[in-house]
């Protein structure tokens, strides 16, 4: 008896901790949405919060993923894509655009229908993009030497027409890893990963200042109120990394693991999400905590799966998303959490 009770106390201390971590993480799973039949990697994702849709690039299938956020279950596929790399749909003018790398282009779908309506064509390379609906312009990264040229170039697109209105030129070999507007400055962030630095353009859309980033970053994001930009690097030492966005200063830096794919800022709980997984045996998100706008502390790491890079946070539902490639027999999904106080 006395040795059948010892074993139960060693099996709830040894069990206590990884109870005590659930209950503690910064994140709760709420729901796993299987993407039936779908295969390979996955890249960016973007959200219609009205419609409840969410839309997810297969890069692999060469396919957008629709899944109905109500009902929690994948709706159809769009394809006929070369190497999709980013959806961005505009719901003040009804539509889908869809960035492809290897054809440079960027496909138009009506945002209800989802019927193909318009095609743009551009250089090779497309990657990162993002609409301005105050301009109603898609900005997009591309260029480099996927098109033959040793500098890269950040486009824009009348969201409206559909037409190139013209480029900014970034010097160096590829195409920014992510381009971001400052809503509240008007000015444009690129990240430029070959020569770890971070390009500003001011509302001109002049040059306006440069800083260097320690080590290669991915992705950002901005808390426009501190005046903080938030990213995270994908070389050794991997790091999430805090700068001043009207210097340039390094505020903070803090230990981070893997391949980084998605920089989020959650300004209702004053939290970092970064989320990566491609190489790693298993994904996580990785959840800082911004104490001030010049203090940050880790608070852990959620994990998700193998793959699991790129992801996406919506303000307006209080929802983290998680994209996870299949594995085996595992379907793939995307897994949506919920951040808890």
């Amino acid at each position: 008896m006395k040795r059948l009770l010892a074993l139960a106390v060693i099996l709830i201390v040894c069990g206590r901790d990884r109870v005590y971590a659930q209950d503690k993480l910064p994140l709760k799973l709420v729901q796993t949405i299987n993407l039936p039949g779908v295969r390979g990697r996955f890249d960016h994702l973007d959200v219609d919060v009205a419609g409840k849709r969410l839309f997810v690039v297969g890069v692999e299938s060469n396919s957008v993923e629709v899944v109905d956020l109500a009902t929690g279950k994948w709706i159809r596929s769009l394809t006929g894509f070369k190497t999709p790399t980013e959806p961005i749909y505009a719901p003040d003018l009804n539509k889908l655009f869809v960035t492809s790398r290897d054809d440079g282009t960027i496909k138009v779908f009506r945002g209800d229908s989802l019927d193909l309506i318009d095609t743009i064509k551009l250089e090779p390379g497309s990657n990162r993009t993002f609409y301005d609906p105050a301009d109603q312009l898609i900005w997009v990264g591309y260029g480099g030497h996927l098109a033959g040229f040793d500098y890269g170039r950040v486009g824009m697109i009348d969201a409206r027409s559909d037409k190139l209105l013209g480029d900014l030129v970034v010097n160096h070999q590829d195409q920014p890893s992510q381009i971001l507007l400052d809503p509240a400055t008007r000015r444009l962030f690129a990240i430029v990963p070959e020569f770890a630095r971070i390009d500003v353009f001011d509302k001109e859309r002049r040059l306006a200042l440069t800083f260097p980033t320690a080590g290669q970053a991915g992705d950002m994001d901005l808390d426009s109120a501190h005046h903080r930009l938030f990213t995270a690097t994908r070389n050794s030492p991997q790091m999430m990394l805090v700068y001043d966005t009207d210097s340039g200063q390094e505020i903070a830096h803090l230990p981070a693991e893997g391949r980084m794919n998605g920089v989020y800022y959650d300004a209702r709980q004053r939290r970092i999400y970064i989320t990566c997984g491609r190489e790693l045996p298993s994904g996580f998100v990785f959840v800082y905590q911004q104490q001030d706008a010049d203090h940050y502390t880790y608070l852990g790491k959620v994990p998700t799966g193998s793959g699991a890079g790129t992801s996406l946070w919506v303000y307006p539902q209080n929802r983290f998303y998680v994209a996870v490639p299949a594995q085996d027999k595992q379907e793939a999904a995307i897994l949506v959490f919920e951040p808890q106080p």
